[in-house]
């Protein structure tokens, strides 16, 4: 009876410990997907919470190896290159029949946000880049009898929208030109899909033993649209003092993700999780005028105007932890988080290590508040040229990055009636 306490009012915080962990994931994760809320013991409970990310990462040794742009090796070869941001998340469980539980959730699982400026030497690389999704969401279980726990099969499907931009230096513009153009083209693009996810889970309450595995479909982003701008370019180039309709198309990940929590003690738990995360189907996203659609538009092809080279390796994420109840109202919670970079010699995506903690308040019968916070370390790297399927990426600008620290502070309320 005691783990099945334990697991009641410990739960909430294990989330939050390991949402505030899991916030700057490699590749573009932010959130990823989460369930949990479908495991709540209220019949109705309203959940809602942000997390607030600031990653430090800062780059040096930058240098312009494009000599076609106009040499930039005079501007400084270091610069702050991440922004803070907060995921936000909100999620209703309804628990249909004793048999049956379904939830709806808002979410924002991928994103990314870098901005360098253009005060640097690896202005034409990038100068600023910014990705946003939002996820709709609906996830159903049905649970029975099995030995001594119950079984649950779970079955969802989402709607999830995607927006992104990215502004960099084309060319430096020679006077009497730099009077009127800075230089700057950017890219502004968006798009729709449709995803689905099933899993089995397995409980014994009387162990508060818990463990789940969840595969999350990809999303088809085949509608991407957007414009490419070029308006602060003299207009002496093909495109350039304009902007350009594009189009193209690009798949968010799949994954699957095992996770197990078990008491260990009275009002002690365990819990760890493991998931990988298909990143590798973002390699370089082309995208093309919208006047050559009907005409295949690939990377390399003779018709991409632009691309976003991302060149992602498959991302695998292991966390492990502790929970411990220290009164009816108090519990709290330790984890360690490991996060494989996704980023292959080009991008910054490199290894994170996080250590996540979380305290959770339950303020009445009904209410229940929780706070988490973490720190981690983004390891070092360096991006520069490489080559995929033939086409080099890379040959604009280099870079290094040390170790550096990021930290996240996370809130969430949870109501049950």
């Amino acid at each position: 009876m005691a783990f099945r306490i334990a697991l009641r009012g410990a739960f909430s915080f294990i989330m939050s410990a390991s949402f505030a962990s899991a916030a700057f994931a490699g590749g573009l994760d932010r959130a990823g997907y989460d369930i949990d809320l479908l495991f709540d013991k209220g019949r109705y409970v309203f959940d809602s919470g942000v997390t607030y990310v600031m990653p430090d990462r800062k780059l040096k040794n930058a240098k312009d190896i494009d000599p076609t742009d106009g040499n930039l090796n005079g501007r400084p070869h270091s610069a702050d290159a991440t922004e803070n941001y907060a995921v936000p998340y909100i999620g209703f469980k309804i628990g249909v029949t004793d048999a049956i539980d379904c939830m709806a959730d808002y979410s924002e699982p991928f994103g990314g946000h870098t901005d360098p400026g253009l005060n640097w030497a690896g202005a034409n690389s990038e100068v600023e880049t910014k990705v946003r999704t939002h996820n709709y969401a609906a996830t159903c279980s049905y649970k029975f009898d099995a030995g001594p726990g119950q079984l649950r099969l779970i079955g969802g499907g989402f709607y999830q929208e995607v927006s992104g931009f990215k502004s960099r230096l084309v060319s430096v513009v020679p006077p009497p030109f730099s009077a009127v153009y800075d230089g700057v083209g950017s890219l502004d693009v968006d798009g729709h899909g449709w995803g689905w996810r099933a899993g089995l889970a397995y409980e014994i309450p009387e162990y508060a033993l818990r463990t789940s595995l969840v595969y999350n479909s990809r999303v088809k982003y085949d509608n991407l649209k957007g414009t490419v701008d070029l308006t602060e370019l003299p207009p002496v180039r093909a495109f350039f003092g304009r902007a350009t309709s594009v189009f193209g198309s690009a798949d968010a990940p799949d994954s699957l993700e095992w996770k197990v929590q078990t008491g260990i003690a009275p009002d002690w738990l365990a819990f760890g999780s493991v998931k990988w995360t298909n990143w590798s189907v973002l390699q370089s996203i082309a995208l093309c005028p919208t006047s050559t659609r009907g005409i295949s538009c690939h990377s390399g092809g003779a018709t991409e105007l632009t691309s976003l080279d991302l060149l992602y390796q498959d991302g695998w994420t292991i966390t492990g932890g502790v929970g411990h109840k220290f009164s009816d109202k108090w519990s709290g919670a330790l984890s360690l988080s490991w996060d494989r970079g996704t980023s292959q010699g080009y991008g910054l995506s490199t290894d994170t290590w996080t250590l996540g903690a979380g305290l959770s308040y339950k303020a009445t019968e009904h209410v229940e508040f929780t706070f988490a916070g973490a720190l981690g370390l983004l390891t070092s790297g360096k991006s520069g040229e490489i080559t995929s399927n033939g086409i080099i990426y890379g040959n604009d600008a280099t870079y290094s990055f040390g170790n550096d620290l990021v930290a996240a502070l996370s809130t969430s309320m949870k109501v049950r009636f």
